[in-house]
């Protein structure tokens, strides 16, 4: 039947379906594969972004030009390159342009190219562009056949398989893709760490991932964000593929009512910001999170900023956890290194990514190595043939003159008879007269003297490979001047990774917790002690006179304990505090530690990593001492752990490390004290109730513990704001358990703290109405413990000492270099004792 109805003369082909569909499904996926969807190693750009460069280069349309309307680009291309739709151009410039998308934009846009929001671009009738400054520097050498050049679509004209670029915009730019049956996805990367890990791999060839990412930290994300953990990168980079975890930047705020809120300053890579705030919206709807009483979006021009306001009995820790887990404020991306290497697609580890990008760039430079020396000889070959005509010259003009034709004629002639060749016979017939004076023949014999310097270096270069790769570092490194800049990605540590000690420095640092509990850690080699605050000022609020409570050296690798008025205890590892400078107030505990509402860090104390002997010692403010071995602390959760078990409205009132031996005196607010030895407390479980320390009247309670050390002397001060020194030797050693002996008494009122201080320390008192004074300890009279002290704080009426702090001296003297503290010693305050805490309110 389908024979009688075939006309004569046309061809018929019998094929199976089965493989008709077979072979024109293979060929799709192939053109989709190496012509549509990945990108290729050499350059990092698919076709369709390397024909929007090349049409925008080809026609002049870079910085140093005008924009020009995105229609023509877009028409330029589908006219001279691209058989697809305008849409799949524009949208392609659109991403080229846009700098939430690209590490370092290759489109320059004026006009709306879209937002991180999510919003579309105006339509490409409204909107101009430009090349950027680094897509020039990808076409740099193009022209001196540096590349292959294939013919277009229609065989019209050539364009550009691949473009020189001098950087490596794979990894910097990454790159997104789905084709056949696989996809790509490159993360964009810092663009000083990768030229710096090419280098890397220059030099030595050898280098293996540790040394590469020694260089390349991780991708470097363009909306910034912080990449938990490093076990994400390593796979991905030792394999080709991995899973990163990126979370958005928040911070934890307390605002001056009490309450906080949580500040959203940088979100995940390609995460839309408004659907993620729409999303929060509905889940807080849902009460799937609960604490968050309102929500704004105060993003603008110099930055994003969206505020989650919490409700007053909110945990702001627990809230940010839940937006991590449940929002795109933390999302997980996927790595697949797949782009094409000599048009077949694969994934490619880091190591074999930068030695791609090393072959090709090698070979960029032979290929514009080679079209130098071949014009450079071409043209050296034209200046020898002038130079030898001019000393023939009269012979070479009698020579022309005899001839009756034109210019062809007597190219023949200078040719057949002086044996030029052809170049060299069109440019003697072409030279001017003029040319035949002396300074004109000196310049020939000039430039024909250079070029014979620069053939000779370029015949080197091309027989060297080493000085090939010495042009290819030289020229990242100016790449490198000329585009690097910071890293906005951060790389967070995450405890329970493997590989994380390896990769941190073991160094000595400052560590340092604030009254209202800002802690940071800073180089020893950096530290300078800050401008005493606060010295009589009123009018301010506490939290803008915060000041250091403890202060202690130790190392990156060492445990910090934390431990809480409510009888929790914390550990985390020295580096996982963030660093600041001399000049941040570093960063909330809440931040760092999930902490119950109304819950405060009382202590903070360092745990070597190698050695965990000695006791932990507590008292409360109901007068009970704990003793616990140090180890019973070895293994804290994140979510800490019971250091204490108290009665119901009790607290904890001091904490620190002892050895075993030390001698410990109590004092009350209603002026007793009470001094014993450690070992008069008995060692008990991590969550036992502990003894009594000192036996309470009715009414009175614990404003302060201290360790007794040599030389030291007892300070005592009064909610009266008197105070005075006591030598340790006027109170007794007693057992554990009494009532002790009278500290202080009289008109001088309750005692708000105590503190075993030395002659070079300083003490700072803060009031209830917020005034904060500082003083040096030995400004503050010797006296025994049944005097009345002396004066240390004038109040005003209904107001009262409620905080004694002991710190480390800090006298101001611009000439002297910037020193630690003489508290503390090279090695580091053995227990945390730099600074000790203590409330009487």
């Amino acid at each position: 039947m389908i024979e009688n109805s075939i006309t004569e003369g046309t061809k018929l082909i019998v094929r199976d379906i089965k493989e008709e569909m077979e072979s024109a499904f293979i060929d799709y996926s192939m053109s989709v594969i190496t012509a549509r969807a990945l990108p290729d190693v050499r350059d990092g750009l698919k076709p369709v972004h390397r024909r929007i460069l090349y049409v925008m280069h080809e026609r002049g349309n870079d910085p140093s030009h005008p924009y020009r309307k995105s229609a023509d680009t877009v028409g330029a291309v589908l006219g001279a390159y691209h058989p697809h739709g305008d849409a799949s151009v524009y949208d392609a410039m659109v991403r080229l342009a846009q700098d939430f998308s690209l590490r370092y934009p290759l489109v320059d846009g004026q006009g709306n190219f879209g937002s991180v929001d999510g919003d579309p671009p105006a339509a490409y009738r409204y909107t101009e562009a430009r090349m950027s400054r680094m897509a020039v520097d990808l076409m740099t050498d193009i022209e001196k056949e540096t590349v292959d050049f294939v013919p277009n679509f229609d065989e019209s004209k050539m364009e550009p398989s691949v473009l020189p670029s001098r950087i490596p915009n794979l990894l910097v730019n990454g790159s997104t893709g789905i084709a056949v049956g696989m996809a790509t996805n490159i993360p964009p990367h810092n663009l000083r760490e990768v030229i710096d890990g090419v280098i890397c791999l220059i030099d030595d060839p050898e280098a293996e991932l540790p040394q590469l990412m020694e260089h390349i930290k991780g991708p470097d994300f363009p909306t910034g964000g912080i990449i938990m953990g490093r076990s994400g990168i390593r796979a991905a980079y030792a394999t080709g593929r991995g899973k990163i975890t990126l979370r958005g930047r928040a911070e934890i705020e307390e605002k001056k009512n009490g309450r906080f809120q949580i500040i959203i300053t940088e979100i995940p890579y390609m995460v839309n910001k408004a659907r993620m705030i729409e999303h929060i919206a509905d889940l807080v709807k849902d009460k799937r999170i609960e604490g968050i009483s309102d929500l704004n979006d105060e993003s603008n021009r110099e930055g994003m900023r969206v505020v989650v306001e919490l409700k007053k009995d909110a945990n702001p820790q627990v809230v940010l956890n839940q937006l991590y887990s449940f929002t795109q404020l933390q999302d997980t991306v996927g790595v697949i290194m797949l782009a094409l290497d000599s048009g077949v697609p694969k994934v490619m580890n880091l190591k074999t990514m930068l030695q791609r990008y090393i072959e090709f760039q090698d070979e960029v430079i032979r290929r514009r190595t080679q079209f130098d020396l071949r014009k450079a000889e071409d043209r050296a070959h034209i200046l020898e043939g002038l130079k030898r005509a001019t000393d023939i010259v009269d012979e070479i003009i009698a020579a022309i003159r005899a001839c009756k034709g034109g210019k062809a004629e007597a190219k023949a002639a200078i040719m057949e008879k002086f044996e030029f060749d052809d170049p060299q016979a069109t440019a003697i017939v072409n030279f001017q007269l003029g040319q035949l004076a002396g300074l004109e023949i000196l310049k020939i014999e000039n430039e024909l003297s250079e070029l014979q310097a620069r053939i000779n270096n370029w015949k080197e270069i091309l027989a060297d490979d080493a000085k090939v790769l010495a042009i290819v570092k030289e020229e990242l490194l100016a790449m490198r001047q000329k585009y690097g800049d910071d890293r906005r990605t951060e790389i967070a540590a995450v405890s329970g990774e493997v590989d994380i000690e390896d990769l941190i420095p073991v160094e000595d640092c400052v560590y340092l917790l604030t009254h209202y509990g800002y802690v940071k850690r800073q180089p020893t080699g950096v530290y300078h002690s800050q401008r005493r605050g606060g010295r009589g000022i009123t009018g301010l609020t506490r939290r803008d006179e915060d000041f250091v409570e403890e202060l202690f050296i130790g190392s990156t690798h060492d445990y910090i304990l934390f431990v809480t008025d409510q009888g929790r205890v914390y550990r985390i590892k020295g580096y996982e505090i963030p660093e600041g400078s001399r000049t941040a107030k570093g960063v909330n505990i809440v931040n760092l530690l999930p902490l119950a509402p109304e819950e405060k860090v009382q202590t903070m104390l360092k745990v070597s990593a190698e050695s965990d002997e000695g006791y932990l010692v507590m008292v409360t403010k109901n007068g009970v001492i704990k003793r616990t071995p140090l180890a019973s602390y070895r293994n804290i959760r994140k979510s800490g752990l019971i250091a204490i078990s108290m009665d119901e409205g009790d607290s904890l009132a001091w904490t620190r490390i002892t050895s075993g031996s030390d001698e410990l005196i109590v004092a009350t607010h209603n002026g007793m004290a009470i001094r014993f030895t450690e070992e008069d407390v008995r060692v008990v479980g991590r969550v036992a109730r502990g003894v009594k320390a000192i036996t309470l009247d009715q009414g009175d309670y614990v404003v302060g513990m201290a360790t007794i050390r040599e030389g030291g002397e007892l300070l005592t001060v009064t909610e009266q704001g008197l105070g005075r020194r006591t030598p340790i030797g006027e109170y007794r050693l007693q057992y554990r358990g009494g009532k002790g002996i009278r500290n202080y008494g009289g008109k001088g009122g309750a005692v708000a703290g105590v503190k075993v201080v030395d002659p070079q320390d300083d003490i700072i008192l803060i009031s209830l109405e917020g005034i904060i004074i500082r003083m040096h300890v030995e400004d503050i009279n010797v006296q025994s413990r049944y005097a009345g002290g002396v004066r240390v704080m004038r109040l005003g009426e209904n107001d009262r000492v409620v905080t004694v702090a002991r710190t480390p001296r800090e006298d101001e003297d611009p000439d002297d270099g910037e020193e630690l503290p003489e508290a503390l010693s090279a090695e580091g305050s053995s227990d945390g004792d730099a600074a000790e805490q203590s409330s009487g309110d």
